[in-house]
């Protein structure tokens, strides 16, 4: 190594700075190791080093709190989705029995039309034109 002119630091990698983080700069030791130099006088950018991993750490922070908000929407998203599917198997079975309960009673209006002949429909007829009469009657009376 030394015939190479590689041995100008020590042969293993600086201790990593505060954040965990090792630094892209070579020598650089966020510790001062009881030596009266300071970082920024060993290296220049320190304090520029230890300004980018703050706020690279505060972007960590934002973006782990925004993922977390992220999360709990889709959870609820999701119970959402399973109440809604349970809500609409519900409605589901109770249309079932209403259309099996309305086939019943047009079945049993069909064989009563076929007994009687013609004349239930002058029945629906006449029906139909009262409730039409109340409805014009309520119109102009508003």
């Amino acid at each position: 190594r030394a015939a190479l002119g590689l041995d100008n630091g020590p042969p293993y990698a600086p201790t990593p700075p505060h954040s965990g983080r090792s630094s892209p700069y070579p020598g650089y030791n966020n510790n001062n190791n009881n030596n009266n130099t300071s970082d920024s006088a060993a290296f220049p950018g320190a304090r520029f080093v230890d300004d980018l991993e703050g706020q690279n750490d505060d972007a960590v922070q934002g973006l782990s709190a925004k993922v977390k908000i992220l999360k709990e929407i889709t959870i609820g998203i999701g119970n959402e989705v399973r109440e809604s599917t349970i809500q609409l198997g519900q409605m589901n079975d109770a249309f079932a029995e209403t259309s099996g309960i309305l086939a019943g009673t047009f079945r049993r209006m069909n064989t009563m039309a076929e007994r009687q002949g013609c004349r239930w429909l002058w029945y629906i007829i006449f029906l139909i034109f009262v409730f039409w009469f109340f409805i014009v009657v309520w119109w102009f009376r508003r």
